[in-house]
């Protein structure tokens, strides 16, 4: 963790930048404000993200939307259950001219943003290509290692109520991605304001780049500068403390956040307190980002299950009681 502070003018420019890219996001896509600011969040923290929404969301014209308001190179991965590991990362093919010879073709996991489309669609070995690309910023072919262009970001999707034919993906796979986000039905305002925005001429249309993708590296190095205050650090361990089976929560949670989860929510708290100006975490920026970074990596027991709750409720309990404003229950 950082002990310095940004200079207070790459602050305002780091600033500047943000709300660029969140305007030209919101410009074009219509009641998402939240799911917007989350996403730039998980973005700039340099992590991965899990989209899960019903078909016709607009997950998938999110992507293009951010990809193009950054000037980032974007692929598309369509999932199905006969993809294959070498789909995704790349194979040995023959290349060249007349003379040619066998040498290793890059996969569509080479660009800086990578929409995994319905990601629980493909099966686990497929899944699975993607761990090392995920968390090592590379690809292994054959004994040689292939850098992946930087940045380089993941954004997967998965439809929430289909399951013939899907893979629900693992744990370990789970704790790859920073944040894992719900796209919900937009209000009646927002549908109304989409409809007018689609009977125009050209709907479809993508805004210009704001920012360029050496700006987005800066901006993930400013985030990395946000002070973390002693006492902040203190609080978000005490935070995953909560969410330990160990702790009052026994019968709700099987297994409780890992060390991971931990740095997934500080390193997304210091992002956050950057997109609010801000150059030191505060606890607000700890509870805005609890729910999406630490939803994904924790288990409920059976009989949770059972009595119907989601990992979102046990969870803004859990925040409630760190917070102080809610006993144990």
């Amino acid at each position: 963790m950082s002990s310095t502070p940004p200079a207070a003018a790459s602050l305002e420019q780091a600033q500047q930048n943000l709300q660029h890219i969140q305007t030209a996001l919101n410009a074009h896509i219509v009641g998402q404000q939240t799911l917007i600011s989350q996403l730039l969040v998980a973005l700039v923290s340099g992590g991965h993200v899990l989209l899960e929404g019903l078909p016709g969301l607009g997950k998938t014209r999110l992507t293009q939307v951010l990809a193009a308001a950054i000037g980032l190179d974007m692929k598309r991965i369509q999932c199905t259950p006969d993809l294959i590991p070498a789909d995704i990362t790349g194979s040995e093919t023959l290349i060249g001219g007349e003379l040619q010879q066998l040498g290793f073709r890059q996969g569509p996991v080479f660009a800086n943003l990578v929409l995994v489309d319905e990601i629980n669609r493909a099966t686990p070995r497929t899944q699975s290509a993607l761990l090392e690309a995920m968390q090592e910023g590379q690809v292994t072919h054959l004994g040689q290692t292939y850098p992946l262009p930087q940045p380089f970001r993941v954004l997967a999707t998965q439809n929430p109520i289909e399951l013939e034919g899907t893979f629900p993906l693992p744990e370990a796979q789970l704790d790859r991605f920073l944040f894992k986000l719900s796209v919900t039905m937009p209000d009646s305002a927002a549908l109304m304001e989409l409809l007018e925005l689609s009977l125009q001429p050209n709907p479809d249309q993508l805004p210009e780049p704001v920012v360029n993708p050496q700006q987005l590296q800066e901006l993930t190095e400013a985030a990395q500068q946000v002070l973390v205050a002693k006492s902040v650090r203190e609080a978000a361990v005490a935070l995953i403390q909560l969410t330990q089976p160990a702790a009052d929560n026994r019968h709700r949670i099987r297994h409780g956040v890992s060390p991971r989860g931990l740095q997934a929510l500080v390193k997304s708290a210091q992002a956050q307190a950057l997109l609010s100006g801000r150059s030191h975490v505060a606890l607000e920026d700890l509870a805005a980002v609890s729910l999406p970074a630490l939803r994904h990596r924790l288990l409920l027991s059976h009989e949770a299950e059972l009595e119907g709750l989601t990992s979102d409720q046990v969870l803004e309990d859990i925040v409630a009681v760190w917070q102080g404003t809610q006993t144990p229950r």
